[in-house]
């Protein structure tokens, strides 16, 4: 029996993925079954169930695709040591293209609201989040560290209100379509501005 390339495992994969985007965005995360997968995938029951065990596992690779991405984004810029509001608006690039039509935000609200009732999937936000948040506390002890904020600095405190800000900028936009990118960047420019 031949092998199957690692190109096409991949492929098949990211088919499977690309079926489950689908079907949250047109049915919602909670009412998509892997039944429904299985059909927009146009596979077979075995071929998916030989990539993914259950739902959740599929709504785990797709938090971690996107997670993953914006959290090696967040951690180059902070590799850079701007300027706080400076590596906002970079971080915010990364959100931008999120909400576009081909954006992951729409599904990423569904497994947060799906979150806060399935501890599994509870657990795996946590996970994803909790990595991002990380890029973020290099950010403020970057900033620390070149006298942009104080030394006695609360590094716990102001990485979550920082951090605070990605997830505040694109419910808004996602939600409501505003504020565009430069209102909210003045905004948070004149919340940081201490003179």
């Amino acid at each position: 029996m031949p092998r199957v390339s690692e190109e096409h495992l991949t492929a098949r994969r990211e088919q499977i993925l690309a079926a489950a985007r689908t079907c949250f965005l047109s049915k919602g995360l909670h009412n998509t079954s892997m039944q429904d997968l299985i059909q927009e995938a146009g596979l077979s029951v075995g071929a998916v169930y030989r990539y993914f065990k259950s739902k959740n596992e599929i709504i785990n690779a797709i938090a971690t695709t996107v997670a993953g991405a914006l959290q090696r984004h967040i951690e180059a810029v902070a590799a850079e040591r701007l300027p706080l509001i400076d590596s906002l608006e970079r971080i915010l690039d990364a959100v931008d293209e999120q909400l576009g039509p081909a954006g992951n935000l729409p599904i990423a609200l569904q497994i947060w609201a799906e979150a806060t009732l399935d501890p599994a999937i509870g657990e795996i936000v946590r996970e994803r989040y909790t990595g991002m948040r990380l890029g973020f506390q290099a950010l403020v002890e970057h900033s620390i560290e070149s006298g942009e904020l104080p030394p006695d600095t609360n590094v716990e405190g102001v990485t979550a209100a920082f951090y605070s800000l990605l997830p505040g900028y694109a419910l808004q936009r996602l939600l409501t379509g505003a504020p565009d990118r430069e209102t909210y960047l003045a905004g948070v420019r004149g919340l940081l501005d201490r003179r």
